[in-house]
């Protein structure tokens, strides 16, 4: 992969460099705050080799990449300087956010610049653990103390970290925002809890607590901090504003986190944490089937967000009950990759998909990749990852296991939960019952899977069977792909799909085929089939035949701008439709008028095997000639 063009590529996607605030990185994807999100290309974008899909989430413009997202953002950044700053800044667009959103926006881009820290800091105390507990190192050696020290750092001053990370992300000074949470952390200060209740500030009671690992203290001392910040800036001579400024807000800022804000978020904290503990309490089950069940769909919608400073409030005290529920969700996505993994042995391109990343799932809890390259693309799965998380976490729940340390939940990581043997019994229910289910129950519609298990494809060269007699041929007349024959949706000029105006179609990335500009605003099918996708804009569609062959019809270039307008889909997802038979219809001339090209690429995306695709040579085709020939 060139990390130099497909950063180049994105940013140019995303509406260029003008249109960018800020970018940030997390596990798995760039974080975007784009000025105006509706001039990003985000079709394309979803297009692209690369990238598995684009969200919006949280205020956020997020491209989706994997474990390649690290070494993309670099090559963004080069020679360019976007900050660290992912607001998406909707006051200044003129949008309307609720303050919920607001909220998870600001603990989401406080949180997601430090995540590689914490997860990498979470992993040298989980392979301590495992050193310790085999008795190859002692918790009393030097080596263990600096190590320990490694991996407690980024937790213990995480009052500092985040007070940087907010002060990005509210727009105030980020130093002077560290600053603030480190003065709660220098030894003259923390000293003071040696005096017990006797602490005052001119005169006035100061309660000493330990702020280490903390988090909401320091959310309320900077969300205060940054509208001093800007008060300030308003009332103060600009050519004093250099050392005046902060000297003023350090002044007022760290007393008052001492003796208020810093009580008063520790106490929020704690009643929050509490909270959550006792509904744990009543119902374990109930807690862990809840999260283990929908955590998956949390971090699609980036709710997850809302439970992180609980979670590193949690850890502080003991440790954290809702990751290890949670954790479930994880490994119930794992076990259906390689649920498909097992089932699409006919599949190459699916079964590699799958494969890998079952394996990053498994080695390094990054499962992005399966939740928008495999769950959300066969919707089949998603009742089994539900009730796969929902049985781990349930086991998890009622036993009260809790996460110690701050991870991502993979197999290395096993160590931090506490007690062991229970974590790993749930995971593994969760794991192995989604993997069954899958090769049990099949990852696409039941026409699919029939075809895919059978011991030689079936031919669909026959117009005259139904849908489901071809799904099922007595083994007598099974023979072997010869050719399978895709047939014109449309009536119009056939044009190569070097020729479109779209990267995604023109290099092939997408898959091979044909484009025709139409002169009849009908889409029909192209083949015998189910549909299996229909953008709600009704500007694409996706068919798979009997043989396992997908195909996708996109009209126009970039006319899911134009919302559905024009567009009257006549079929729905799941149905099953004869070649011939209408499926969309359109209208060419207004399409025109809004400034959108029409040419329509008709691409093969995917098939049960290799095979080649061979292009008619009419350069005028009408609706139902034949278009595309497939052979084995």
């Amino acid at each position: 992969m060139d990390h130099k063009k497909m950063g180049d590529d994105i940013v140019r996607l995303v509406g260029g460099e003008a249109n960018i605030n800020g970018l940030v990185h997390c596990a798995t994807r760039l974080r975007f705050d784009l000025k105006d999100s509706k001039k990003a290309e985000r079709e394309t974008l979803e297009k692209h080799d690369g990238i598995i899909t684009v969200v919006e989430s949280g205020g956020q413009f997020q491209v989706v990449i994997g474990s390649n997202v690290a070494h993309v953002y670099a090559e963004i950044m080069k020679n360019r300087d976007f900050g660290g700053d992912s607001s998406s800044s909707a006051e200044s667009k003129g949008e309307k956010t609720s303050v919920l959103s607001k909220v998870f926006e600001i603990i989401s881009g406080s949180f997601s610049p430090l995540i590689p820290a914490m997860a990498g800091s979470g992993m040298l105390k989980a392979l301590l653990t495992v050193l310790t507990m085999l008795g190859w190192m002692s918790d009393t050696s030097d080596t263990y103390l600096i190590l320990s020290a490694a991996g407690n750092a980024v937790f213990y001053f995480l009052p500092i970290f985040l007070g940087i990370t907010l002060g990005m992300k509210l727009k105030a000074n980020p130093y002077v925002a560290g600053v603030i949470g480190a003065a709660l952390m220098e030894p003259n200060f923390t000293g003071l809890m040696d005096k017990g209740s006797d602490v005052s500030f001119l005169g006035i009671p100061v309660v000493m607590m330990n702020y280490s690992a903390s988090v909401f203290p320091i959310f309320i001392s900077i969300s205060i901090y940054a509208v001093l910040d800007k008060l300030l800036k308003k009332i103060i001579l600009k050519d004093l504003q250099l050392f005046l400024v902060p000297m003023i807000a350090l002044m007022i800022m760290v007393p008052l986190s001492a003796m208020a804000f810093g009580p008063f978020g520790t106490t929020v904290g704690d009643w929050i944490s509490s909270g959550v503990t006792w509904l744990i309490g009543v119902s374990g089950i109930l807690s862990g089937i809840v999260l283990g069940g929908f955590m998956t769909f949390m971090v699609v919608f980036g709710l997850h967000w809302g439970f992180t400073p609980i979670t590193i409030q949690n850890i502080g005290v003991g440790g954290d009950p809702i990751e290890a529920m949670a954790a479930a969700a994880v490994f119930a996505q794992i076990g259906v990759a390689f649920g498909i993994f097992l089932k699409a042995k006919k599949n190459k391109t699916l079964r590699t998909l799958a494969g890998s990343t079952s394996l990053t799932g498994l080695l390094a809890g990054v499962t992005e990749p399966i939740v928008y390259g495999l769950i959300l693309r066969y919707k089949r799965v998603i009742p089994i990852v539900v009730i796969a998380g929902a049985i781990g976490g349930a086991i998890n729940g009622h036993f009260g296991v809790k996460m110690t340390a701050y991870v991502f939940h993979n197999i290395f990581a096993i160590p931090v939960y506490t007690p062991t043997v229970v974590y790993v019994i749930a995971i593994a229910c969760s794991f192995a019952v989604a993997a069954v289910l899958t090769v049990m129950f099949g990852y696409e519609s039941k026409t699919k899977d029939t075809t895919s298990e059978t011991n030689e494809p079936v031919s669909n060269t026959s117009t005259e069977s139904t849908p489901e007699e071809l799904s099922v041929v007595p083994e007598a007349k099974t023979t072997e792909i010869k050719k399978e024959q895709i047939y014109s949706p449309l009536t119009g000029k056939a044009v190569a799909l070097s020729t479109i105006n779209d990267p995604a179609f023109s290099t092939g990335a997408m898959g091979k085929g044909l484009a025709i500009v139409p002169e009849i605003g009908e889409v029909v099918a192209p083949v015998d089939g189910v549909i299996t996708s229909l953008f709600p804009t009704g500007h694409a569609i996706g068919l798979t035949t009997n043989t396992g062959t997908e195909i996708l019809i996109h009209i126009g270039i970039n006319t899911v701008a134009l919302k559905g307008k024009h567009f009257n889909p006549v079929v729905q997802e799941g149905d099953i439709v004869r070649q011939g038979d209408l499926l969309i219809q359109f209208d060419i001339d207004k399409i025109k008028e809004a400034g959108y090209e029409t040419v329509t690429p008709v691409i093969v995306t995917l098939t049960q095997q290799e095979v080649d695709v061979f292009e008619t040579n009419q350069e005028q085709v009408q609706k139902n000639d034949v278009l595309l020939t497939l052979v084995v």
